[in-house]
């Protein structure tokens, strides 16, 4: 049986989301194959841990997995069907195994109810070889990924370098070791199945022995058995025009590896986004604060300012006010889904002259006869 995720990160069933993500980050600088050179067991144990991770550390993954056990996060899992399936077993248990019929509709046995709730149609293929035939997709991996805002609204290709589990190049992800010839399984002569007897139910499970595939062997030395090794990876990948903070970007095929044959699974960026010392988002508008002068609030003007694709003019209107923002049409952020972009608010500060020259102070005492009555008159607490 495959160990609890939860006795894996040492958590209990009911803690959150980040007393798991500490448990995690804790037990993976411990059992790093960095830390730990040459280490199997360290290795194994790490890949146990993120397993364990990648379900918990997700909270619709980790709903599935409390429902359903490991069951519930295999490729093509109906999180319906098998609801409606516990209903239909409940209800045989409260009128009595002993008066249970094996009219089971279109299934002919338990087998083939817990393959179609599994997307594999017919159920497991009986007599063949049983799970040994059949490939399985591999899991899906998530990565966070931070960048600055303007790398996100620009959108750019990159490459990382990551650690993750890829197929034994040893034994091309089979885990018998190659130099081994494969003998029949005498536990189940070869056919991967085991009759098993629940009472007046009979159906058939994958044999313990050989795991289903009928044949048995020596594990692979590279990989010790498993069919995976843990190894550096570069990736390419392409973080889209106009990314935002939570953002999760595709990058298809390169999660887990597959097994039996199976397709690797892909792996998710989820993006987060640096502080812009000046510039800020909201939904698809950005903003911005730029100074003027006091010459230029009060005649106006054309003054060059800063955006994501490089300087523009922008008009300031004659008797401008300091806060009085402005908008620029199609210079905001890009929107993911419909590609169409948002507006650039530009909020004038207006700045005063920081001296002490007679000339400029006297000036600036001619300007008060221009101010219509208190500007603080209205302004209560």
């Amino acid at each position: 049986m495959s160990e609890d995720f939860y006795k894996v990160l040492g958590v209990s069933k009911d803690a959150e989301q980040d007393v798991i993500k500490k448990a995690y980050r804790k037990l993976a600088r411990k059992w790093h194959p960095d830390v730990n050179p040459g280490n199997k067991e360290a290795e194994q144990k790490f890949k146990e841990i993120s397993r364990a991770y990648d379900c918990l550390g997700n909270k619709e993954k980790r709903k599935l997995y409390d429902e359903f056990g490991e069951a519930g996060l295999q490729s093509g899992f109906d999180a319906g069907k098998a609801r409606q399936y516990k209903q239909w077993g409940g209800a045989y248990q409260q009128e009595g195994w002993g008066e249970a019929r094996q009219d089971f509709g279109k299934y002919a046995s338990y087998e083939d109810i817990f393959g179609d709730l599994f997307g594999q149609g017919g159920g497991f293929r009986r007599g063949t070889g049983g799970f040994g035939t059949h490939a399985t997709r591999g899991a899906d991996l998530q990565h966070d990924m931070e960048i600055d805002l303007i790398s996100a609204l620009k959108g750019f290709e990159t490459e990382l370098s990551m650690q993750k589990t890829r197929s034994c190049t040893v034994c091309n992800g089979s885990g018998a070791d190659p130099k081994v010839k494969m003998s029949t399984c005498s536990k189940c002569g070869g056919s991967g199945r085991m009759n098993v007897s629940k009472g007046p139910m009979q159906f058939t499970s994958a044999c313990p022995q050989c795991g289903g595939h009928g044949q048995v062997g020596k594990p692979c030395t590279q990989c010790g058995g498993s069919g995976q090794v843990i190894g550096m990876e570069t990736i390419k990948v392409t973080i889209p025009q106009g990314v935002k903070e939570g953002s999760r970007v595709r990058v298809a095929g390169k999660g887990e590896p597959g097994l039996g044959g199976g397709k690797p699974g892909d792996l998710y960026l989820v993006i987060h986004i640096r502080p812009h010392p000046i510039l800020k988002r909201e939904e698809d508008n950005l903003y911005i604060e730029i100074p003027v002068t006091v010459s230029e609030a009060m005649k106006g003007g054309t003054i060059t300012i800063p955006t994501v694709e490089g300087m523009v003019q922008l008009k300031v209107p004659p008797k401008s006010q300091s806060g009085q923002s402005l908008r620029l049409k199609g210079k905001g952020a890009v929107n993911l889904k419909t590609k169409k972009r948002g507006d650039l608010m530009v909020k004038l500060i207006v700045k005063v002259p920081q001296t002490d020259d007679k000339e400029i102070i006297e000036a600036a005492e001619k300007m008060e006869r221009f101010y219509e009555g208190d500007l603080r008159k209205a302004i209560r607490l």
